[in-house]
């Protein structure tokens, strides 16, 4: 009973870690996967039998060394100096990346609970830093809320979009791009999603004592992440090409099922800024720890506050910069991963 309970935990964590924020505004789903038309159902086929691999190969591996931190993990996939500074880069990105985090949680206080912006930021900030307290357990819990509440939103959409007449769209849909973009895609998505996803799994996968917990939570959470992915895939592609002038594909689609849904999206929405945040802080205070000699409480409060600074001012430009770098190097982590043996 214990061991399938862990299961469920880790199996959610890894859905909340890896869909998070993208699922809720639906861009990444269309860049990666429905602008390929009737080949999107397919590739996110592919993008799940990846995640399903090596997501569970990751964790199992963190567990086997005892990884401490991603750092750990990257340092016995690339050797001592070269995974220290793939590390390195991983850390400037994930810290821009919750930083543009942060300032979405403060625009989503201020655009529809009406609080300031300073106040979303201040209160995901002491939220934050109280969770950080319990661990990686913590880290469990938020996301067995968060996950079941983002499976009820893509069970009620799709139920919605089996109605249109526009429903199997997604079967006919054609597109433009070539056959080398269509199929590179989901190992781009998967590849750069799961090494950012590395500042959770790897603690997950190393602070759980069970193989087997952490081998079915990782075919579990693979086919969550599947199946979320095509949920959302099927219900954009009914309303293409209009949908795409949306800066919130989702958000959209989500208006159309009344007050009560879309309230549920705007929680959900901050929820799931809110557990990657929570979670990345983590993290990367799990790599930080092993360089400077500090509690895990400062050092936690120390990026929480560069977050903070950064995001009053953005960090959009910087992340067009790092992302197409970080992007080759997910692809050859992942073919590291591959080929590394247990």
């Amino acid at each position: 009973m214990k061991t399938g309970i862990r299961i469920f935990q880790i199996a959610f964590t890894y859905i909340g870690t890896i869909v998070g924020a993208g699922f809720a505004t639906g861009q990444e789903i269309i860049q990666f996967f429905t602008q390929y038309g009737k080949w999107g159902a397919l590739t996110i086929m592919v993008a799940t039998a990846l995640f399903i691999w090596l997501g569970t190969k990751m964790m199992l591996m963190s567990q086997r060394i005892s990884a401490r931190s991603y750092e750990d993990l990257n340092k016995h996939l690339f050797g001592q100096k070269a995974g220290a500074v793939i590390s390195l880069v991983m850390l400037v990105v994930l810290i821009g990346v919750n930083s543009v985090m942060l300032a979405g949680a403060g625009s989503v206080f201020m655009e529809h609970l009406n609080m300031h912006y300073q106040t979303g930021l201040l209160l995901t900030i002491i939220g934050t830093y109280l969770l950080l307290k319990r661990g990686i357990h913590a880290i469990m819990q938020i996301n067995s809320i968060v996950v079941p509440m983002m499976l009820t939103l893509s069970v009620l959409v799709v139920m919605n979009t089996i109605k249109l007449p526009t429903a199997d769209r997604f079967l006919s849909l054609s597109t433009d791009h070539n056959m080398v973009a269509v199929w590179f895609s989901p190992i781009v998505y998967t590849a750069f999603n799961l090494v950012m996803a590395q500042a959770v799994l790897v603690p997950l996968g190393s602070k759980t004592e069970s193989k087997t917990a952490v081998k079915w939570g990782g075919i579990v959470g693979g086919i969550g992440v599947g199946l979320m992915l095509l949920s959302a895939h099927i219900a954009i592609s009914a309303h293409m090409p209009g949908i795409r002038q949306y800066e919130i594909p989702m958000g959209s689609i989500a208006s159309h099922l009344g007050a009560v849904v879309q309230t549920i999206y705007v929680v959900l929405i901050f929820m799931e800024i809110f557990s990657t945040f929570v979670a990345d802080i983590y993290g990367v205070t799990l790599q930080l720890q092993q360089h400077i000699k500090l509690s895990p409480k400062l050092i936690s409060v120390m990026v929480m506050f560069i977050c903070f600074m950064l995001s009053q001012f953005g960090f959009s430009s910087l992340l067009s910069i790092l992302y197409p770098v970080f992007g080759c190097l997910s692809i050859i982590w992942a073919v590291k991963l591959v080929l590394k043996s247990e």
